[in-house]
């Protein structure tokens, strides 16, 4: 099956081949029709076996966009992952002009405010901040036709099942609520009997994510041992770029300082961090701008990035549930990965609980051997040396046909979508086809000009009027 017997838009399709997506993931097989056809599902799929798209991609296709209501909500647990599934979606719809936004915690309330004013086709969010917006009314849900509650059993674990309930009492009865879950406990089985209408049960064995992808060992180790042993296997393993799992913020940093001081390009990310300084770490571990992020396990979920050949347990983690998610950020779109699991003594009965859990028994792993340390340190003092050069390129873009441009005009100017779409309309050369996604902020607006015309529209003209005021235009530098 290809992404084109599904009955897909061009629009969309062409959005797909553009992110390099030809062949539907099995869980997109499975849950793509169902979503397509208006029916509750109930998908039950591991980590890593592409559902952001399985649910992004019928929403983005059953989306009217010429509506300004919101239509589609997305509940996920962690503030990266509302960016990560933000993002995903938007690359699926940018093309049939659909917005999406996110909206979380430690994130200023006014800022979202604005934006969800504007044309909002798509919100994603943490549910303590959705609810927030629900019941001041800035985020109006009755015309709501889909929600999505994403990492089901993550969400339970946090303690958000209550505030998940509250939110879907407030939304439209006659929506479609689809649920994903890699484990599906009984509080989870219980929500969906409430709130769901005779839901389709999909559990999915995914081809993409499965333990053949991923060789998992554990090494005994005390821990006064462990930091010696996480660089010397860093070293003699080689990875391209690898996550170290640490249990807590304080054993993040205190890891992360040895890692510096020990030469590697590393970062830390966890809990106590800004929301900005988060995003800033997440983008330019994409961007190849460093090999070793050092992270708890609010990183386990929000991190979607293919190229992640090794995951590191510093510690082993407490809850079972987390060492799936942990050792699924390896092994991602067909390739091969490596997840290694440092066990002191005291922790031994955790791995033995996960191992229980998990229905199979990790391989005992040795200690790197002096040689393949030292030949591999060398390797890896030169691949950094590549990484060092990625941090004044450009991010990839993956719609090449689409150009964002920046108008020195906003709400400041009292512009609104309609004022900018009807300037663009009248250039030589543009129609109304060719006007993407339009951001109108206080002081500046940004604009998507699509059909490869962006390039000649910026050429032929420096400035605009829009309702009688000179703006002048500018490639948008983000």
């Amino acid at each position: 099956m290809l992404f084109k017997d599904l009955n897909l838009s061009e629009d969309i399709l062409k959005a797909l081949k553009n992110l390099g997506f030809d062949e539907p993931s099995e869980v997109q097989k499975e849950a793509i029709p169902y979503i397509l056809k208006d029916t509750d599902i109930i998908v039950k799929s591991q980590t890593g076996s592409g559902k952001t798209a399985s649910f992004g991609i019928p929403l983005c296709e059953k989306v009217e966009v010429e509506s300004s209501e919101v239509q589609c909500l997305v509940l996920v647990p962690t503030r990266e992952l509302a960016m990560q599934v933000k993002d995903d979606i938007s690359d699926i719809g940018r093309l049939k002009k659909i917005r999406c936004a996110a909206v979380f915690g430690k994130q200023p309330f006014n800022d979202q405010i604005r934006e969800l004013k504007q044309r909002v086709h798509i919100v994603i969010g943490t549910p303590g901040r959705i609810a927030d917006h629900i019941e001041r009314g800035t985020l109006k849900v009755n015309k709501l036709k889909y929600v999505v509650v994403d990492e089901a059993d993550k969400m339970l674990n946090m303690g958000f099942i209550d505030q998940i309930k509250d939110i879907l009492n407030k939304l439209p009865k006659n929506r479609v609520t689809t649920l994903f879950s890699a484990t599906l406990p009984d509080e989870i089985e219980i929500l969906s009997k409430s709130y769901m209408k005779d839901a389709k049960v999909l559990n999915v064995k995914s081809k993409v994510f499965n333990r053949d992808r991923i060789k998992e060992s554990f090494v005994n180790v005390e821990d006064n041992a462990k930091f010696k042993l996480l660089w010397q296997s860093i070293y003699s393993e080689v990875p391209n770029k690898c996550i170290v799992f640490c249990n807590t913020r304080n054993k993040v940093k205190s890891v992360y300082e040895l890692m510096r001081k020990e030469g590697f390009l590393a970062e830390e990310l966890h809990g106590e961090m800004e929301q900005r300084e988060r995003l800033s770490v997440m983008e330019k571990f994409k961007n190849d701008e460093f090999k070793v992020l050092v992270a708890t396990d609010v990183a386990a979920r929000g991190i979607h990035i293919e190229d992640i050949t090794h995951v590191f347990n510093f510690e082993v983690p407490m809850e079972k549930e987390s060492y799936v998610h942990r050792i699924g950020r390896t092994g991602r779109a067909g390739k091969e990965g490596k997840a290694i699991t440092f066990v002191s003594n005291y922790e031994k009965k955790f791995l033995d609980e996960i191992q229980e859990y998990i229905g199979y028994n990790i391989e005992r792993g040795a200690f790197p051997e002096g040689e393949k340390i030292r030949d591999g340190k060398i390797k890896f003092k030169e691949s950094q040396k590549e990484f060092i050069k990625n941090k004044n390129n450009k991010k990839k873009q993956v719609h090449s046909e689409i150009t964002k441009i920046h108008i020195s005009g906003g709400k400041k100017k009292k512009l609104r979508n309609i004022d900018i779409v009807g300037a663009l309309s009248n250039v030589q050369g543009l129609t109304g086809e060719d006007i993407g996604i339009i951001d109108v902020q206080d002081g500046f607006s940004f604009v998507d000009i699509l059909n490869n015309k962006g390039q000649m529209f910026l050429k032929n003209n420096k400035e605009i009027t829009i309702k009688g005021k000179k703006l002048k235009i500018q490639k948008a530098k983000k």
